[in-house]
C-alpha cells in the first residue's frame, strides 16, 4: 500500500491545508496523492487505527492490515501527514457502529473554515436492519459489528472473547455475509447456515465464494427469508423463514423474490447474523443547515461529482457510492484528490 506512489519525497509546499475526513483506503489514497502535489494534509478518524474496514472489519485471510498501517505509517513519517484518531468529526447528531473508540468530537463546519478543502471519506458504518419481529433480541447481531469486534481483538484493543456459538444463521450473500460464515466457522461452531432469499446465480459475492463456503462445511439455503427472530428471555433460539420464488426482475435487475404462501419453515440458532448491506454514514446529518441540502430522504449523500455543490468539501468511496471493493475505494479516492487539486489550483 505504497499510497505515495507518486512522488519519492515531499515536495515543496502550496501552502494550501486539506482535511481528510476517514482514514480508509479511499481517504489514504486521497493523503497519498494531495502531499506529492504539495498539498498539506490531515487526517481525522474515529478509530484508533487507520485503515477503515480493511484494518477493522475484513479478514486478515483477505488482505493484511498491516500493509494498510505500513502505507499510512509512510504517509506520517515521510511526508508529515498528521493523523488524528479517536476523533469523530460530525456537523449534527448520530451514533453509528464503530464508535466505541471516539475520544473528542469536532464539528464538520469548523473545518470547513479552518482548511481550504474538506474530503469526506467515512465510509458506511451502519448496518440494514431485517424488519422483523424479535431483531433486537441478545444473540443477533449484525455483520459488521460482529467482524469489528473480532478485529478489535485480534488487534489487542479489547480482550473479551465471543462466546462459542453452537448453531449460527449468517443471512445474506454478500461479501459482509461470506466473512461472517467464515469467521464463525473458524469460532468452531457446530452449524452455520447461510441463508439467501435468491439464488447462488445472484448472490452479490458471486457464486464461487458460495461454492467455497459449501467445500468447507458451510450449510447453504436460498430462495428463503426471515419472517420473524423465535426467541425465550430476549435471547434468540431460532429463525422462522419463508421459502421464495424468483419472479420478474426489481429495480437492481435481478429476479424478484416472491414469498410463497404457507411455506414457513424454521431454523434453530443461538447466533443470527443478519448480513444484507451496510449504510454511507457521512458526517453531517439534517440538523447541519450548512448541508443538509446534499442529503437525500434517506440521509445519503446527494452528489453529481465530487464536490458538494459550491462549498469547499468534496466526498470520495463507499459513503458516496455505498459498500464496493478495495480497488474501487482507491481509486475514488484518487479522482477526488485530483478534483481538489483542480479546486485548490484555481484551474
Amino acid at each position: 500500500m505504497k499510497f505515495t506512489f507518486l512522488c519519492k519525497s515531499k515536495p515543496s509546499t502550496t501552502g494550501k491545508k486539506v482535511a481528510i475526513v476517514g482514514a480508509g483506503i479511499a481517504g489514504l489514497s486521497a493523503a497519498g496523492y494531495l502531499v506529492c502535489k504539495g498539498f498539506e494534509v490531515d487526517i481525522y478518524d474515529k478509530q484508533p487505527l487507520v485503515g477503515g474496514m480493511a484494518t477493522l472489519a475484513i479478514p486478515s485471510y483477505r488482505i493484511l492490515p498491516s500493509d494498510v498501517l505500513e502505507g499510512a505509517e509512510d504517509l506520517v513519517k515521510n511526508f508529515g501527514v498528521k493523523i488524528y484518531l479517536n476523533t469523530k468529526v460530525v456537523c449534527g447528531e448520530r451514533h453509528d457502529e464503530g464508535d466505541d473508540f471516539v475520544k473528542q468530537v469536532i464539528d464538520l463546519r469548523n473545518l470547513m473554515k479552518e482548511y481550504h478543502a474538506i474530503l469526506i471519506a467515512t465510509g458506511t458504518w451502519r448496518s440494514r436492519k431485517l424488519g422483523v419481529p424479535g431483531e433486537e433480541a441478545r444473540g443477533v447481531v449484525d455483520a459488521l459489528t460482529f467482524l469489528y469486534r473480532l478485529k478489535l481483538i485480534e488487534h489487542g484493543l479489547i480482550k473479551e472473547a465471543p462466546p462459542k456459538p453452537r448453531k449460527v444463521i449468517v443471512i445474506g450473500a454478500g461479501l459482509s455475509a461470506v466473512d461472517a460464515a467464515e469467521e464463525a466457522l473458524r469460532l468452531d461452531a457446530e452449524e452455520v447456515y447461510l441463508v439467501y432469499r435468491r439464488t447462488k446465480k445472484e448472490a452479490p459475492c458471486g457464486e464461487y465464494y458460495i461454492e467455497d463456503l459449501i467445500m468447507k462445511g458451510i450449510k447453504w439455503v436460498e430462495l428463503a427469508a426471515p419472517t420473524k427472530i423465535l426467541t425465550e428471555n430476549n435471547t434468540v433460539k431460532a429463525v422462522e423463514f419463508q421459502k421464495m420464488r424468483l419472479g420478474p426482475p426489481d429495480k437492481t435487475g435481478r429476479p424478484a423474490p416472491i414469498p410463497i404462501p404457507g411455506s414457513e419453515f424454521i431454523l434453530e440458532a443461538d447466533l443470527v447474523i443478519p448480513a444484507i448491506g451496510e449504510i454511507s454514514t457521512p458526517p453531517f446529518t439534517f440538523e447541519c443547515a450548512e448541508l443538509k441540502q446534499f442529503l437525500d430522504e434517506k440521509g445519503y449523500i446527494i452528489s453529481k461529482g465530487y464536490r458538494l455543490g459550491n462549498t469547499n468539501v468534496f466526498v470520495a468511496g463507499d459513503v458516496l457510492t455505498g459498500p464496493t471493493k478495495l480497488g474501487e475505494a482507491c481509486k475514488h479516492g484518487l479522482y477526488a484528490a485530483k478534483a481538489i487539486e483542480v479546486f485548490l489550483r484555481g484551474v
